[in-house]
């Protein structure tokens, strides 16, 4: 409910509640309706009784919406085996698995993971045709060390070949020169091993463990109406552990699976449709232990405007707003414009206010 509508709520209640406030300025039958935003009845304009006052800031003012999210490592993802035999080792959760590392083996060979964009859609050998597929192998033979073919490109070569050789030698692996599509699984960059799916002695397993990242974000499980808080680059406030920080919205990605084990973020019964990725700025604040997170998103902000307390702000019966201003010279009305409420101030505009005035206040 935006500013104005609880000020004109909030007044109808009161005169309700409270009955009508007349003054009568100066014996003329000059009726003046008052009623203070956030306080619990009318107040006049000016008076002897002492009265609690703020100051008038020039300040940036944002408004925010919170949601609750978790630390941990990111969205799970599966990753599938192809290779058929039976399953004779397996990694350990919390693993980090690189490129060339072991991610299980299969009739005690290991299956390897590479880094890339494309998973192997072929054996990738001698006689091939050209393609991205060579390319990943390529890339990744270089990294390990394993090298001799030039700059990786979408040839495969008799120097590729040798390279692939040398490759399987290491890994004790028949040296055939071919690296077969299931004997290498290929993900975007290294990853933690968050479940293991497969069993010892299984057979030709179609998941073999789930995976996360391998930094610590936070996830933000967002519906359909929140879709638009979170936008890759902008900066959030965190809370973690009463701590609070600020993070980077890394990525923002439909919910593939929104079953039970996917929280309801509104009490609504509403699943999420969205989930959001942010990453702490400062990665010591993220903490050893998973955990809840508040993370405030800023949905609308206004830099270096005038600001005062809500309750400073009045409801005029005739219509508008004002604020009393508390000076040398007393108490006094001066009509304003109310703009952006956030966090229990308010932006206001007149063309006499100024910083530094005193305006009186319920809080």
């Amino acid at each position: 409910m935006s500013g104005p509508q609880v000020a004109r709520r909030r007044r109808r209640q009161r005169w309700l509640a409270g009955g009508l406030m007349v003054l009568v300025v100066l014996g003329v039958g000059v009726v003046v309706l008052l009623t203070r935003v956030g306080d619990g009845g009318a107040t006049p304009p000016s008076g002897p009784q002492a009265a609690q006052t703020a100051e008038v800031v020039r300040t940036d003012l944002a408004e925010q919406r919170t949601v609750d999210g978790k630390m941990g490592y990111g969205p799970e993802r599966v990753l599938a085996g192809r290779k058929q035999g039976t399953v004779t080792g397996l990694p350990a959760v919390g693993t980090v698995l690189d490129r060339g590392k072991t991610v299980y083996e299969v009739d005690a060979a290991p299956i390897v993971l590479f880094v890339g964009d494309i998973p192997l859609y072929r054996d990738v050998g001698p006689g091939v045709t050209d393609g991205p597929d060579v390319m990943v192998v390529e890339e990744n033979l270089r990294y390990l060390g394993f090298g001799g073919f030039g700059g990786p490109d979408r040839k495969f070569t008799e120097a590729t070949a040798a390279a692939v050789r040398k490759w399987q030698k290491s890994l004790g692996r028949q040296e055939s020169g071919v690296v077969g599509q299931a004997d290498v699984l290929v993900t975007a960059g290294p990853v933690r091993v968050s479940a293991v799916t497969a069993e010892l002695g299984a057979q030709g397993p179609s998941s073999v463990v789930k995976y996360t990242g391998t930094d610590r974000v936070v996830t933000v499980p967002l519906k359909a109406d929140q879709r638009d808080l979170a936008k890759p680059g902008e900066k959030v406030e965190l809370t973690i552990d009463d701590r609070s920080t600020h993070g980077t919205v890394r990525a923002v990605a439909p919910v593939v699976d929104s079953g039970s084990s996917t929280p309801d973020t509104g009490g609504s019964g509403q699943q999420p449709k969205f989930l959001a990725t942010v990453t702490p700025d400062d990665p010591a604040a993220a903490g050893p232990d998973a955990g809840s997170v508040s993370v405030r998103f800023t949905t609308a902000s206004k830099p270096g405007v005038l600001v005062v307390p809500v309750g400073a702000l009045v409801a005029l019966a005739e219509g508008g707003y004002a604020v009393e201003i508390a000076d040398v010279g007393g108490r006094r009305l001066m009509a304003v414009r109310p703009g952006l409420f956030a966090n229990g101030r308010v932006e206001v505009s007149a063309p006499e206010l100024r910083a530094g005035m005193r305006v009186v206040t319920t809080s």
